[in-house]
């Protein structure tokens, strides 16, 4: 039996073609989200059961300096977490499986986001994701640890370290993963989630190519041209001919041509004064 996800606003209507069967998105979500509820304590309790049992079946681990990425924390964990510098933790799972009140954070002094994540299959939106990337970056700022956790810490708070570290650590997704799993080695994602770090590193060049069109570096230069530079000059035809031709000077020469901007401007308009007419040369007898 093969299964295919249906795009959202696809029919909805339930398909069967001999081996094969169609279902659609929205009770697939359902459906997983059903054994989620029903395997999430017996799965917590394994977990807990080779933690007491294997020293290398840690519970957290540290990433890098001011991040940890880890299992679902009890009650208990957070005032260790806060001795460990924790200042803030990031929530990737549903409120089902969520143990901690916020209210104990917040009497710890803990800042929390908390980002519903279905288990097992699926990856946080890309809006959700940049704000659990950029809550990192803001407390690693500030020397402030933050704890990403899901369930298990395998998947849906992998996948957030993962676009962290693609995004403020300049790395490729595989390079991120292979860096991840050397810190946590049954680290575990999803076809969804590996999907989301990939999409997630290829918005970030796309991102860089659109920020270099106006942001040009030369050693030991960096200037920024904007369009209110350009305001109330190419009003007339030569003006814009030459403007054009400025801004492709532009991508090769950045401070000549902030400079050109303006000088060519004034000369199409007349208005740069013009230098006197040479005087002849006197020779000495």
């Amino acid at each position: 039996m093969k299964i295919t996800e249906l795009e959202d606003g696809a029919s909805e209507e339930y398909c069967d073609s001999g081996s094969q069967e169609i279902v659609p998105l929205k009770a697939k979500r359902a459906l997983v989200g059903a054994g989620a509820r029903v395997l999430f304590y017996p799965t917590l309790m394994y977990n807990v059961l080779r933690n007491m049992m294997q020293a290398e079946f840690r519970w957290w681990d540290e990433i890098e300096q001011f991040l940890l990425l880890g299992a679902v924390p009890f009650p208990k964990d957070v005032p260790r977490l806060r001795q460990l510098g924790v200042h803030a933790v990031v929530t990737l799972n549903e409120p089902y499986e969520t143990l901690v009140p916020p209210s104990l954070y917040k009497t710890h002094g803990i800042d929390h986001l908390v980002i519903p994540t279905r288990d097992y299959l699926f990856a946080p939106s890309p809006v959700d994701i940049r704000r659990a990337v950029d809550f990192i970056h803001s407390n690693a700022s500030c020397g402030r640890t933050t704890y990403v956790h899901c369930k298990a810490g395998r998947g849906r708070s992998t996948t957030i370290v993962l676009c962290y570290l693609v995004k403020y650590r300049n790395m490729t997704a595989t390079a991120a993963l292979e860096y991840v799993r050397s810190k946590r080695p049954r680290v575990l994602l999803a076809p969804s989630q590996w999907q989301a770090v990939q999409d997630f590193k290829r918005q970030e060049l796309e991102s860089l190519e659109v920020k270099s069109t106006l942001f040009f570096s030369h050693p030991g230069d960096t200037v920024l041209i904007t369009e209110a530079d350009l305001e109330g000059y190419g009003s007339t035809e030569v003006e814009a001919k030459e403007l054009k031709r400025i801004r492709k000077i532009a991508l090769a020469r950045p401070m000549m041509a902030r400079v050109s901007c303006f000088f060519a401007a004034l000369m199409a308009s007349g208005d740069l004064p013009r230098l006197p007419p040479r005087l002849p040369e006197i020779r000495a007898c």
